[in-house]
């Protein structure tokens, strides 16, 4: 591929993907950033949502939450706690996540709890934004 950058999400537990892509944008803690070939080299903490690449023209999705994006030499390396393609993520499970973290959030009494019970509310929504949005090919 002409004009292309190499993807690599990684989690401590397995290789998500490795491919060459046209196109990246990803949820950065402060906000989204994209990445196109001949970028500068830069880093960047992820937050959580859906990491999108573009490949042969057709949008892709990857949901992500927390970690590190590395962007250097038309290389762009994602580090990050969790990752899942939309095309494996499980809506149904996710639903359910939804459910029990927006129950603990009337109930939630401890400011910890209440800041872990947001964050698994935020990756059960994106989770699910990421899967139903778009079912085709694992596009959101």
């Amino acid at each position: 591929m002409a004009n292309t950058l190499k993807l690599e999400i990684v989690t401590p537990d397995r290789k998500v993907l490795s491919e060459e892509v046209e196109y990246v944008g990803a949820p950065g803690l402060l906000g989204e950033f994209g990445v196109l070939p001949s970028h500068v080299p830069f880093l960047s903490a992820l937050g959580i949502g859906n990491l999108h690449y573009k490949q042969d023209g057709k949008a892709h999705y990857v949901f992500v939450a927390g970690g590190f994006a590395e962007v250097s030499n038309d290389q762009v390396t994602i580090l990050a706690e969790v990752a899942e393609k939309a095309v494996d993520i499980d809506v149904d499970r996710a639903a359910k996540a939804k459910d029990r973290a927006e129950q603990r959030a009337s109930a939630a009494k401890e400011k910890i709890d209440a800041a872990r019970n947001q964050a698994a509310l935020r990756r059960a929504i994106a989770r699910i934004s990421c899967q139903t949005s778009g079912k085709d090919a694992g596009t959101c």
